[in-house]
């Protein structure tokens, strides 16, 4: 798996980050969504890894993703940030995984 993080993206993530000690993770959240398979991407940054996940290849910052949802995701991602709507993007060549991909810091 990898990811490229566009300029945009990678300038705001390392502004909603500034100096936090943590992980940042690409996250396949079900909560509320009733169904595994109905889960959506969002962006968390948390104090501690929970066991399970795994360092995705990138083109700059580090980030993880839980071995077990990997299957709901693609081989080839990239994440941007639109301005006009101020929120991340998470696409691939095959499709718009989530077009409002959410920021959280989790501690």
């Amino acid at each position: 798996m990898y990811i490229e993080w566009t300029e945009k993206a990678a300038e705001k993530i390392s502004d909603k980050i500034q100096e936090k000690e943590g992980h940042l993770q690409l996250k396949y959240d079900t909560d509320g969504c009733g169904c595994v398979v109905s889960g959506v991407t969002a962006l968390w940054l948390v104090d501690e890894l929970e066991e399970g996940n795994e360092k995705v290849e990138t083109n700059g910052i580090p980030i993880f993703v839980e071995k077990s949802k990997k299957i709901f995701l693609d081989e080839v991602m990239t994440i941007d940030f639109v301005t006009e709507a101020n929120c991340f993007q998470l696409k691939s060549p095959n499709q718009m995984l989530n077009p409002r991909m959410s920021y959280f810091t989790k501690f």
